[in-house]
């Protein structure tokens, strides 16, 4: 597999921890340079230098959906590396926990921002900075297994990443032939992002996977990085499931 990303360059959002981190280092590993954006510079800093410096990583901090920010970072991107081959769609939020009718629509409205309409707006901008001028163009988007079936007590996060994977349907008719456009759908992964999900019961919590355990970020880069190389060549507008089997077994609260 090394050498998937060499002298290509790619883009992930929410990536100084977690899903991000590990899917920035695994494109880094198979010869990709990066760059990462977060809300914490400082934070933002340390993973640069877990990826390997400025050689293969620069970061740029910011909120996923401010569109300066994704300007700043598109801009960076190219400045740094001279294109923009790969697009993962990784920062997301959950904010909110309980009945959907009895969310502040505020908050509703940052979750939509943050989870679907930041994704699309990333994939203009990176359309517009020359993503598709090249073979081998991707977006792969971070959706959850939350948005395939009702989830409650997350269920304004399940509704959001719902509308994610529509999204990337959408995105794979409009973008096609030049860009494929793919997503994944992770259940529990430990992180400190899910962690209201199974910190203190994680024994209890894992009895429901057939694979016997959650999910770690490295379980996720994987198809990632799959989904953004050429093997995935012939593969658009799809959603990966990444559960441990969890789906197949009934409800996901």
């Amino acid at each position: 597999m090394a050498g998937r990303f060499t002298d290509r360059v790619a883009i992930v959002t929410g990536a100084s921890r977690g899903i991000g981190l590990a899917v920035a280092r695994r494109l880094v590993d198979e010869g990709a340079r990066v760059l990462i954006t977060a809300r914490s510079a400082e934070n933002l800093a340390a993973a640069v230098a877990e990826l390997g410096g400025e050689r293969h990583a620069v970061g740029v901090a910011g909120k996923a959906d401010d569109p300066e920010h994704q300007q700043a970072a598109v801009d960076a991107a190219v400045a740094a590396f001279g294109r923009i081959d790969v697009l993962v769609n990784n920062a997301g939020i959950n904010p909110l926990a309980g009945p959907v009718i009895e969310a502040p629509a505020s908050a509703v409205l940052k979750t939509f921002g943050v989870n679907v309409l930041a994704a699309a707006s990333w994939t203009g901008q990176a359309v517009r900075a020359g993503l598709g001028s090249r073979p081998g163009a991707a977006v792969v988007n971070v959706a959850s297994v939350a948005g395939l079936r009702p989830s409650p007590p997350i269920g304004v996060y399940g509704v959001s990443k719902a509308a994610l994977i529509q999204l990337t349907a959408q995105l794979g008719v409009e973008l096609a032939p030049g860009i494929r456009v793919n997503a994944v759908a992770p259940a529990v992964i430990r992180t400190r992002f899910a962690g209201n999900l199974y910190q203190g019961r994680e024994e209890e919590v894992a009895k429901g996977y057939p694979l016997g355990r959650l999910g770690d970020p490295d379980d996720v880069a994987p198809a990632v990085a799959f989904l953004a190389s050429d093997d995935a060549a012939w593969i658009t507008g799809q959603t990966v499931i990444i559960d441990g089997g969890l789906t197949l077994t009934g409800s996901l609260s």
